[in-house]
């Protein structure tokens, strides 16, 4: 799958995932949880996106970065 943002698939995202690399293991869950909810709520300007097919529609996977950070902490 591209790893561009669909509207097609998006309308059809079941499940959503945030791939968190090891750099960030010392981040506090609620920080993680607010970065998540930021990421994917603007889908479209993830560095990393990828949409996964599921049986029922689609699963978009985020790894974060630390432009992905960046963009949302301003």
């Amino acid at each position: 799958m591209s790893n561009e943002f669909d509207p097609y698939r998006e309308a059809l995202v079941m499940e959503t995932i945030t791939i968190w690399p090891e750099e960030y293991d010392d981040w506090e869950p609620e920080d993680k949880r607010r970065a998540e909810e930021l990421l994917h709520a603007d889908p479209a300007n993830a560095a990393e996106m990828e949409y996964v097919r599921m049986h029922s529609g689609f699963r978009r996977e985020i790894t974060v970065t630390p432009e992905d950070l960046q963009r949302i902490s301003k």
